[in-house]
């Protein structure tokens, strides 16, 4: 029980029924947000999967191509690098993570079957961030999400809604997902 918690796995029992057996139901949560005073662009992703959620890093499957994706906008070769300094390289470029999603039951990785989810608190997040100028969605899950608890708050950003870094998006090629990704070097350059 402890180790699915430190991996940001949380089991609860629900009974099924009086002569069935008891299921588990696992909800998923995600990571504590990597920002600074100084981010200026935050990609929001919408909830870890298995992977990532094992390794307790954002992004883990080595599928997912976020951090080459990343590393192309701001000019770093992320994924030859260890976590931490990817991380560290994001900061000083000035650009944050973290997902919409803070738990949500979920088989598997696919954003798809994602259930009875709880939004992180996105507009808290925002408001504490006084050098923000534009907010990014990883995937059409993230900005759904995302968009809307962002809308309710009446904050005044720019709202980019990218192309999902996943291996389950595989239908579009990298370097079209990478033009849309370049997008975030106009918020960067300021």
């Amino acid at each position: 029980m402890y180790a699915a918690r430190a991996l940001g796995v949380s089991q609860a029992p629900i009974v099924a029924g009086v002569d069935r057996l008891i299921d588990v139901v696992t909800f998923k949560r995600s990571f504590a947000p990597v920002v600074d005073r100084e981010t200026r662009v935050l990609v929001l992703g919408s909830l870890p999967g298995e992977v990532s959620l094992a390794q307790g890093q954002y992004y883990a499957h080595r599928q997912n191509r976020f951090w080459h994706l990343m590393g192309d906008v701001i000019g770093v070769a992320l994924p030859s690098i260890e976590y931490e300094a990817r991380l560290q390289a994001l900061l000083d470029h000035r650009v944050g993570l973290w997902d919409v999603i803070a738990k949500a039951k979920r088989e598997g990785s696919l954003d798809s079957r994602i259930r009875d989810h709880a939004t992180n608190d996105l507009a808290a997040l925002v408001a504490g961030l006084p050098n923000l100028a534009a907010v990014a969605f990883n995937g059409g899950t993230a900005a759904k999400i995302g968009m809307q608890a962002l809308a309710e708050s009446r904050i005044s950003l720019d709202l980019i809604k990218l192309p999902s870094s996943s291996p389950a998006y595989a239908a579009v090629p990298y370097v079209e997902k990478l033009r849309a990704w370049e997008a975030l070097r106009k918020w960067l350059a300021k």
